[in-house]
């Protein structure tokens, strides 16, 4: 397998630009697939000239990085013009080392038109996720609106690559009314979440390992993007507080951002310097724990620390912090929104309401913060209905509509391999 990460490098520290869901997917699908035997090389543009050629991801897997353009951060849009040199560069690194690839899977719009240009080079059938959709991005009007380039691209890769992975049906049925796709090309295959590393652990132990509060604890993962909803967020966690909460009020864990640590000790990074300031207009501050970037492996104790996790996304094409957060047993209140009607069940194992409104999540939150039987419930529906997000019945999945690529078939690969759950 290649795999393309154009944009962001799978091993990025998570919470950062450009470093979230995708780059934890990349990483997880080729470990999942280095079990089943397959080698994987995934293929990123360099974006630091101290990164190595080539580093070792897990015993098949590899991470290697190209030079295509400065070797330095630069915006994603200005990374198109280099992706002609990205695709010959890869070539090239192919022939080096003898190597012949059965499939190309691609990641984000970026890596799908590198996908293509590699075309030039190498007769290997194509598989593509998307990851978002400009088209529904640019739908909920939240942020700087998704370029023409970007919105143009996506269409014609519908119709040049092989293969599509939707994330969930409503990304499908947006790729075919609305987009023009073939429905024969498209697959819905959700991402998987490691069940063995998030997993439910002792509440009052993660507290005391991540140095938190005994307070009731909300808490927000994810990078500093006007998508996640974080106005809407901190909006309605101040609705809250006009309660009267007694002597431990609820308190915001904020992981995701960027803090700089110095003599002076932490400082909010400018990423974070906005949200702090809204916090402190709405008069919520002294509530709000900022914790910045966390590896995943310290994700665990976060879930595991917390009375409730809120995603108040406008749009995620599959949330994958609510399902980390579902499997550690941890209630989740999101967004009915993208993926995320998806994944959270609602009182099942989580409570879904509107996108952008601030007095509905406040409730939702109150409500579960409130009723402690209904919160046990919830606790025990978010672990088993995590369970369907497995890697062992993804990954397989996924398998299955690579080696019918691989075979020759190029329509209807997944009617055997789709998985996701009605």
């Amino acid at each position: 397998m290649a795999m393309l990460s154009v944009h962001t490098s799978p091993v990025a520290m998570l919470g950062g630009t450009d470093a979230g869901g995708l780059n934890v997917y990349v990483c997880q699908l080729a470990r999942q697939l280095d079990q089943l035997g397959v080698c994987v090389d995934i293929f990123t543009r360099r974006a630091d000239a101290l990164a190595p050629e080539v580093a070792q991801l897990s015993r098949r897997v590899r991470v290697i990085s190209i030079d295509a353009g400065p070797p330095n951060v630069i915006s994603k849009d200005d990374i198109f013009s280099y992706l002609s040199d990205f695709a010959s560069e890869v070539a090239l690194f192919s022939l080096r080392e003898g190597i012949r690839y059965d499939v190309v899977h691609s990641h984000y719009w970026l890596s799908g038109w590198a996908a293509h240009l590699l075309r030039r080079y190498w007769n290997v059938p194509t598989v593509h996720m998307f990851h978002t959709l400009a088209h529904l991005k640019n739908a909920v009007g939240a942020g700087a609106p998704e370029s023409a380039l970007r919105l143009n691209t996506e269409r014609k890769l519908l119709e040049l690559l092989d293969n599509i992975i939707a994330a969930n049906p409503d990304e499908r049925a947006e790729m075919v009314w609305q987009l023009g796709a073939n429905n024969a090309h498209i697959c819905t295959i959700p991402p998987g979440v490691d069940l063995d590393l998030f997993s439910p652990v002792d509440a009052e132990q993660a507290r005391t390992r991540l140095g938190l509060p005994a307070n009731p604890l909300i808490l927000f993962v994810g990078r500093v993007d006007a998508m996640k909803g974080i106005d809407t967020l901190l909006e309605g966690f101040a609705l809250l507080h006009r309660r009267d909460w007694g002597a431990l009020p609820p308190q915001l864990v904020f992981v995701g951002g960027t803090m700089i640590h110095d003599v002076d000790g932490e400082r909010l990074g400018l990423d974070l310097r906005p949200v702090a300031a809204r916090a402190v207009d709405l008069g919520i501050r002294q509530h709000v724990l900022f914790r910045g970037s966390a590896p995943q492996a310290q994700l665990p104790d976060y879930y595991a620390a917390a009375s409730v996790a809120a995603v108040p996304s406008r749009y995620e094409s599959f949330g994958l912090v609510a399902v980390e957060a579902m499997a550690c047993g941890l209630p989740v209140v999101a967004s009915r929104a993208g993926g995320l009607k998806f994944t959270v069940e609602e009182e099942v194992s989580g409570l879904l309401v509107p996108p952008s409104d601030p007095p509905a999540l406040a409730t939702a939150l109150a409500r579960v913060l409130d009723d402690r039987d209904l919160r046990s419930s919830l606790q025990v529906g978010a672990r088993q209905a995590a369970v369907r997000f497995s890697w062992q019945s993804i990954g397989p999945a996924m398998l299955h509509v690579y080696e019918r690529l691989a075979d020759g078939e190029r329509e209807n690969l997944c009617c055997l391999g789709e998985v996701y759950a009605s």
